[in-house]
């Protein structure tokens, strides 16, 4: 009797003991997933970083366009006067 529920334990354990395997497979993939995730936010924030940087030279570079036409005009006004 004693041999049976010992044969039946030990069966047990290696049904746990598979039974976590596959779960720390699980987690594993589960991890390299979140690692992937996490470098791919890394890249779309480098690329907004830049798209911040590129639209700030665009403003700049907007400002002085528009200053120089307002010099144009107010020039062109005053030769009209």
């Amino acid at each position: 009797m004693a041999d049976q529920s010992q044969e039946l334990l030990f069966e047990i354990l290696r049904k746990l003991q598979s039974d976590m395997s596959i779960l720390k497979d699980g987690q594993r993939e589960t991890r390299q997933e979140i690692n992937s995730l996490r470098n791919y936010m890394h890249l779309i924030q480098g690329d907004m970083n830049n798209l911040r940087g590129t639209m700030s030279q665009m403003l700049d570079r907007l400002d002085r366009i528009e200053n120089r036409l307002e010099l144009r005009e107010l020039a062109e006004a005053q030769s009209k006067v």
